[in-house]
Formats: C-alpha cells, structure tokens, sequence
C-alpha cells in the first residue's frame, strides 16, 4: 500500500527545496505540528502541575516516554508499510482530536490527572508512528541532491518552534488557562492536515516496493534492523549518534541547568546553544550541501565534545557564553549532517525503520542518561562530569574517522 491520498506525480528533483512549493508546503506544516507540540508541553505541564502534586505532574509529563520508546520500531514499519505521508496525516489528526478533547473537557470542569495521564500515554503512543513518518517523508518529496538542505529546513523548524512555542504557550495559558492553551495546540496541529493533503509525493519504482518489503509487519522488522546493521555507511553511523547523543544530552540538559544556577550567569549559555543550533540549521538550508559530509561530521563532534569538556571549567561568563554558542553550532552541524547522511544514504522504501532506529537512539534511549549525569553531577561535581560526558561524546567521532565509509561518505549533488 503506497500514499494515494492524492495522486502521486513526478517530483522535480533538480529545483532548490527553498523554491519548492511542494516542500514549502511540506515545511509549513511540520512548522505548524512542531509549533503545536511546543504549546501542548506547556499546556500539559500547566495543568499537571495545578491538578495534582509536583511528583504527581513529573509523572504525567514522563509517561509518554515508555510507549513511545517502546513502539518506536513498530511505528517504523508503519510508516514503510502505508507511506509516510498517511502515516502522518493519521498522526496529527490523532493528535489534534485528542488535544482538543481535553481542552473541551478542561473547558467545563476539572478532571484531575487522569485525562492528562491519557493525553500523555496518546501523543507518546502517537509519536512512536508519527517521528519515523515524519523522517521518511522529505525522501518522497523531493530529490536526493535537495535532501541536505530539506535537513536544515527542518532544523530551522524546530528551532523556531521552541523559541515561539514556548511564549505561545505561555500567552494562552495566561488568556484563558491550560484550556486555551490545549485550544491553540490542537488549532495548529490541525493546520498541519490540510497542508499535508496538498503535498504531493514521488511513488516507489516498483523493484524498491519489493526489496524493502516483507510477508508479514515483523519480517519487514527484522529486514529493516538487518538492514542497518549491514548497511556499510549506516551501521557506523548509528553508533556514531549513540555516542554522540549518550555525551551530549546529559550534561547539556541538566549540567548546563545547573552550571547557569551554579556560576550565577542565568539562562545565556542556554539562549547561546539554541542560537548555535539555528545557524548550523541555516548554514545547511544556504548551502544545499557540504563536500566531505562524513569527515565534516567527525570533526564537528571531535571539535564539539573538546567545547562541553571546557564548558564545565568556564572561567567567567563570557567564556562560558562563547563556548555555549560554539557547542550549539558544532553540535548542531553535526546533528544536521548525520540527518542528511541518514535521509541519502537510506533506501526509501526502508527509510521509516532506519529513521526508528535513529530516533529511539536520540529520544528513547538517550534521555536515560539525564538522572544519571544528574546523579554523578551531585557526587563528583561538574567539571569531572562534563569531561566524562566530552570522551563519550568523542567518541562518536572516533567512530566516524575510523571507519572509511562513512569518513569518506558524500550527500548527492
């Protein structure tokens, strides 16, 4: 079954992804979801927090982590088995009649935690189809040359998304409570839908429907996970984003918090990495694509997991700034052209596994290492941690240097 939720035509590979409307139409909707989710995270921990006790909010806002974590490579096989555009569009309108669901409820009366609780378990449940969905979808709609710049398209989606999502959220809340809030969530994820019907999508050749496609829903698992593993540029690279991720979320989610409450220079250093992050995203939407992707990617973590080393032994805030700014946009280079080494490299029709896996490295497993820097933090302080923390991280770049497909891999002209 392929994506015939309107009829599939040609996509015109050699036209610059910025000039496309079928992109552009494909950006403003993945703008308008993430701008949605931005504002739901504020909704939910709003009204979790004034519906129960903090222990019992922290609870509320964890729960999707387990099905999403655990449903990830399922969603993957739904996403090649049906198309990643259906698959998505299925996804936010899941997503927006489950948020304005509780909007309408919280409207009329106060529910307590549990139509929370279940607001949490759908989006978790949700995001493990709708992340490998969204990761395989820019491969069909448009060529492979344009698909670095599609990356960073997307990066300078996100980024906007935190940065107005999080006032977004807050105004809503403000004008009419978390009710409001859940409102304007679900009214921007709905704008996602319509949009998404309108873009069009490049049919599978008939030989790569059957190569990446087995009997049953669990051979077309296994097939995709041996896939990955044998894969001579993708295998690496897997574990190139494990490490880098292990290294990196740790001490930049939770030591970064506590180094802006320790040294007494508040949120810059936070402001500073989300800006880096923009201009490695934006350097890629200009640029199209970088020569040497796979060694540009080693040394931009090499480079970067030096920078979070430092960062624990910032002298003053200036430095500390500096080196936060240089993290976000080394950090975020590298994110970016592992992304668009992941989206070339990939076979299409296998693409929604291969971008699960991917995904249940970066969000389903590597968040586990927050309570555990957290703890480490409390016993042998910041410094050592971020140090510790940097030679995970390098190492992924170890990984990438070492093994010559990837050192060597190119994105397509």
């Amino acid at each position: 079954m392929t994506d015939t939720l309107v009829p599939t035509v040609p996509v015109t590979a050699d036209r610059p992804a910025h000039r496309d409307p079928n992109v552009l139409r494909w950006l403003g909707a993945y703008t308008s979801s993430m701008l949605g989710d931005s504002i739901y995270y504020i909704a939910l921990s709003w009204a979790a927090v004034q519906a129960g006790t903090p222990a019992e909010a922290g609870v509320v806002m964890s729960v999707s982590a387990l099905p999403r974590a655990v449903l990830m490579l399922g969603g993957g096989v739904l996403a090649d088995r049906l198309g990643p555009r259906r698959v998505v569009i299925g996804s936010d309108a899941v997503r927006c009649a489950a948020v304005l669901a509780v909007a309408a409820l919280l409207f009329v009366t106060s529910p307590g935690l549990w139509p929370l609780t279940l607001l949490a378990l759908v989006f978790g449940t949700v995001d493990a189809v709708f992340m490998p969905a969204v990761g395989a979808l820019p491969a069909r709609i448009t060529g492979k040359p344009q698909l670095a710049r599609v990356q960073g398209m997307r990066g300078l989606a996100i980024r906007f998304a935190s940065v107005v999502g999080a006032p977004l959220g807050g105004l809503g809340v403000a004008a009419g409570g978390a009710a409001a809030a859940f409102a304007l969530a679900g009214l921007l994820i709905a704008v996602s839908v319509p949009l998404l019907y309108s873009v069009r999508v490049r049919d599978l050749p008939a030989d790569e429907k059957q190569g990446g496609r087995e009997a049953t829903p669990w051979r077309d698992l296994r097939s995709g996970l041996a896939y990955v593993r044998h894969h001579r540029v993708l295998a690496p690279l897997m574990v190139a984003i494990a490490l880098g991720d292990f290294g990196f979320v740790g001490p930049l989610n939770v030591g970064l918090t506590l180094l802006a409450d320790q040294r007494g220079w508040g949120a810059s250093g936070m402001g500073s990495v989300l800006a880096g992050f923009g201009a490695a995203s934006l350097l890629l939407t200009v640029r199209g694509r970088l020569p040497r992707a796979g060694l540009v990617a080693a040394c931009a973590v090499l480079a970067g997991s030096v920078a979070i080393g430092a960062l624990g032994y910032a002298p003053n805030l200036a430095a500390a700034v500096v080196t936060a700014l240089l993290i976000g946009l080394l950090a975020g280079l590298s994110g970016a052209m592992c992304g668009a080494l992941l989206q070339t490299q990939a076979d299409p029709a296998r693409l929604g596994r291969v971008t699960a896996v991917s995904s249940l490295v970066s969000l389903g497993l590597a968040p586990l290492s927050m309570p555990f820097a957290a703890a480490a933090i409390g016993v042998w302080g910041l410094g050592p941690v971020f140090v510790v923390s940097a030679v995970v991280c390098g190492l992924g770049g170890v990984v990438a240097l070492c093994v010559p497909a990837l050192r060597r891999a190119e994105l397509p002209r």
